[in-house]
């Protein structure tokens, strides 16, 4: 006597998302909204998601959908043609977001026709047709290196870092020579600015530092207990947790800056169990907004470009370690970025530095063929 198995359906299957045998009022928008939260399913259960994610994902999905007034099943690559020109000549999108619209609706074009999820044979079975494939690499944009920033941003010389960190101390000179009560709070987002470049940390990645992330070096006993800064929230891929990285201190100067802050400063905030190394007047942490209101207002008040943000001591970090020879990949190490070229993106390096490398290149070249005419 054989025994019954059932057949195993996938999170997101048709079958899990769409009752069997009950008919559908208004048939081709309920099963829309069914593909839509298979799909949701599918990308939560399946593949780990953030929800925040998955709801941008079906924003972009839906926008689609109303710029071709045609239901999935029927979709044509002619219609993503006309929605990108939309997209690059009305619309004005950066390539960045082009590329992540795109990749959303590859995603949900890949979830209606594999086999397993079972809608082909539904939409074939109710509407006569199926979806089919839209996206193509010639009607779809690539990502080919994983920062694409706008070309706007840029590395601070040198000049223009040292005006804004002589701004910042001179906060906290002139808020103690007043008695003020912001002196504590000058002098920890002087020291905090000084710890993003020093570290060429982002801004969400400085917000999140703690107290217990800084650790001895062995091969740098010098630093005493600052020598190596553990980042806990490094950006995150889609679907997978924060990337965490060691980051070696190799600006002495920054490392008297931050230990001086966190055995002299921060206690006097008066919270001894709050765990952040960035501590508000209140017990709480400092927030990525909170450091870009603060970045712009000294930003502001020093008169320089508005394209400079918090993230531009990040690319000045790269920059000028290069500058300063530091080993490329050792750099690319640093800052945790998976592809050289997007430390390159990164890289403004002055035209000092260039004609100094020029030179360099130069005379080694013309001693190569003076020893070969030897």
């Amino acid at each position: 006597m054989g025994v019954a198995t059932e057949t195993y359906e996938p999170e997101g299957s048709a079958r899990l998302v769409l009752v069997s045998g009950v008919s559908l009022l208004h048939e081709e928008d309920a099963v829309v909204e069914a593909m839509l939260t298979g799909w949701a399913r599918q990308q939560v259960g399946g593949r780990g998601l953030a929800d925040k994610t998955v709801k941008r994902r079906a924003g972009v999905v839906r926008r689609f959908m109303e710029f071709t007034n045609e239901y999935p099943w029927n979709w044509t690559a002619a219609h993503v043609d006309e929605w990108s020109a939309d997209l690059v000549g009305v619309l004005r999108r950066s390539k960045s977001t082009i590329r992540n619209y795109h990749d959303a609706l590859r995603s949900f074009e890949g979830y209606l026709i594999a086999p397993q999820y079972r809608w082909m044979q539904e939409c074939e079975a109710r509407f006569g047709t199926h979806p089919a494939r839209i996206c193509f690499e010639s009607n779809t944009r690539a990502h080919l290196v994983d920062y694409e920033g706008r070309p706007e941003r840029r590395p601070m010389t040198r000049e223009e870092l040292q005006r804004f960190f002589d701004y910042a101390d001179d906060r906290v000179d002139r808020a103690l020579r007043s008695g003020r009560k912001g002196a504590l709070t000058a002098y920890r987002d002087a020291t905090l600015f000084k710890v993003a470049y020093g570290w060429g940390l982002r801004c969400t990645e400085t917000s999140k530092l703690d107290v217990t992330d800084w650790h001895r070096n062995p091969k740098a006993p010098e630093l005493g207990k600052f020598g190596v800064l553990e980042v806990r929230y490094g950006k995150a891929t889609r679907g997978s947790p924060p990337k965490r990285r060691t980051v070696h201190s190799v600006m002495p100067w920054a490392v008297e800056a931050v230990e001086d802050y966190v055995l002299n400063v921060r206690p006097r905030f008066g919270f001894p169990d709050q765990s952040a190394l960035w501590v508000t007047e209140r017990g709480g942490r400092v927030r990525p907004d909170g450091i870009e209101q603060r970045f712009a207002e000294y930003r502001d008040a020093l008169k320089m470009p508005k394209e400079l943000v918090p993230h531009c001591l990040r690319h000045s970090h790269v920059t000028h370690q290069i500058e300063d020879e530091a080993d490329p990949g050792f750099v690319q190490r640093q800052v945790g970025h998976a592809y050289q070229s997007t430390t390159a993106i990164y890289t403004g390096v002055s035209d000092d530095w260039m004609n100094t490398m020029m030179r360099r290149t130069l005379d080694k070249a013309l001693a190569t063929d003076e020893e070969r005419t030897r």
